[in-house]
């Protein structure tokens, strides 16, 4: 896909931060395909920039594996492979079940209605075939149950893999049948926060991250 012809020119004093942001958003919403061609020159023209900030902005998106290079060859946006997914979904799933079960005993009723309600806007997002608001809903009953958690360091660490997990939902949600079993898995860490019932919350929660076969052993399985 081509830069974006409505990219603004950003202000000097503004440019490496807000470089790095709209390059990333771009990334992360498939704006950017999944292994194109980024050619410095073009992106600081398109952003009204220099190639300087452009090229911190690879730099640092290419440290958080959104950008692959080869030296003096190419730089690339990331391609999206099921290896990825295999590397990244164990350790999210695990990360997910964790927080789940510290937050069980914090939620309040309200928070579990939010829970619900955010669910069935994914629903209604899935069924109109509308990828980008599914995959923010989604995020939205994740980041909900990360924050009551309250461990900084499992929301640091998603945090930090969040954007690649977004890219492989935007593509997840496009597969209605697949994107319909995430709703139903959501269903069931609902129905188990109502009962209190911390170790079903999170096996139900590692579930979410099994749409595919890849994490064979549970963190909510005792050894």
């Amino acid at each position: 896909m081509p830069i974006p012809d409505t990219a603004p020119a950003i202000p000097r004093s503004l440019a490496r931060e807000e470089v790095y942001r709209s390059l990333k958003q771009w990334i992360v919403e498939l704006t950017l395909a999944p292994g194109e061609i980024l050619r410095d020159h073009d992106l600081a023209e398109r952003l009204g920039v220099s190639r300087t900030p452009v090229r911190e902005a690879l730099r640092q998106l290419e440290d958080e594996g959104l950008v692959v290079t080869s030296f003096h060859k190419w730089t690339k946006v990331a391609p999206a492979e099921l290896d990825e997914m295999l590397q990244l979904y164990p350790v999210v799933a695990a990360l997910e079940a964790a927080a789940v079960r510290l937050a069980q005993p914090q939620l309040s009723p309200a928070d579990v209605e939010r829970l619900a309600a955010i669910n069935q806007a994914m629903a209604q997002a899935i069924q109109r075939g509308d990828s980008p608001a599914a995959t923010g809903h989604d995020m939205d009953f994740h980041a909900l149950l990360v924050e009551r958690s309250g461990n900084p360091e499992i929301a640091r660490l998603l945090r930090s893999l969040r954007p690649r997990i977004q890219r492989i939902e935007l593509a997840f949600f496009g597969n209605q049948p697949l994107a319909l079993q995430s709703v139903a898995d959501h269903d069931d860490i609902i129905t188990a926060l109502q009962r209190a019932d911390a170790d079903a919350a999170c096996a139900a929660m590692q579930r979410n991250w099994e749409w595919q076969p890849i994490t064979k052993e549970s963190p909510c399985t005792p050894p």
